[in-house]
């Protein structure tokens, strides 16, 4: 076993699938604690229950992150169990299929702002006094590919993922006297369940440019190391084969 993180404790949203479960698994397999969170109880406890198997620690945490007295909730339950955290992960988010702005319904609209971009600040604002009285601490936001541009049918998506890249330099200028990196990753396409419902695709079987999880996962597991050391305020593109310059 790996033993970057040994004895660090991470949070990580949206873990029952995807990205999310695939950092959870390598944080875990490189030594880290880790508390998990996502709307779907059932998926998450299946994670929990794996993980354990494995000799590792998890909790489970059950939330919305469009409520936001949710949020809170995340943070104490973590820190009531693990006495801290060392790493944030802010992966949970909302793909919306491709609706155009005409046709966007407003609820809609704020949904995904909430989601993907008003609760990575929320959670941030209040991991970051336990980080700051530790002097150290990893933040880590999962922007996408759809940040460095806009796209049709893709605007609320896309917004909050530019916004994100924004959020991560801005946070990254304020906290790194106090030992806190704070960076960002730009996932190109990858074969997740989200993608898939979003897109009414087979992933990987109909697009075999599609990354897996764990290829993102590998670089989250880097950034939450002490390897990263110098890197703070960055978004790190992570395309592979939906690469724009292969197109």
């Amino acid at each position: 076993m790996m033993t970057e993180l040994q004895g660090k404790v991470a949070l990580i949203t949206g873990a029952s699938r995807g990205i999310g479960r695939a950092i959870a698994l390598a944080y875990v397999a490189a030594g880290a604690s880790v508390a998990v969170t996502a709307r779907t109880a059932a998926q998450l406890e299946a994670l929990v229950a794996e993980i354990e198997k494995s000799g590792g620690t998890a909790l489970a945490i059950p939330a919305d992150l469009a409520v936001e007295a949710d949020i809170q909730s995340i943070v104490n339950a973590a820190q009531e169990r693990f006495g801290r955290i060392d790493i944030l992960v802010n992966n949970a988010a909302i793909i919306h299929p491709r609706i155009d702005l005409v046709d966007f319904a407003p609820a809609l609209w704020r949904q995904v702002l909430d989601v993907n971009l008003t609760a990575v600040a929320l959670l941030t604002k209040a991991v970051l006094p336990g980080m700051i009285a530790q002097g150290t601490g990893k933040i880590i936001n999962i922007s996408s590919i759809g940040g460095r541009k806009g796209a049709r049918g893709r605007s609320a998506y896309r917004v909050t993922k530019a916004a994100l890249i924004s959020l991560t330099e801005s946070v990254a200028a304020e906290v790194k006297r106090h030992g806190i990196d704070v960076n960002c990753i730009c996932p190109g396409g990858v074969d997740t369940e989200g993608y898939r419902e979003a897109f009414n695709s087979q992933g990987r079987a109909d697009n075999p440019r599609l990354m897996a999880s764990e290829e993102i996962a590998n670089l989250a597991l880097f950034l939450a190391s002490n390897a990263s050391s110098a890197i703070t305020g960055a978004a790190i593109d992570a395309f592979g084969g939906t690469n724009p310059l292969f197109v």
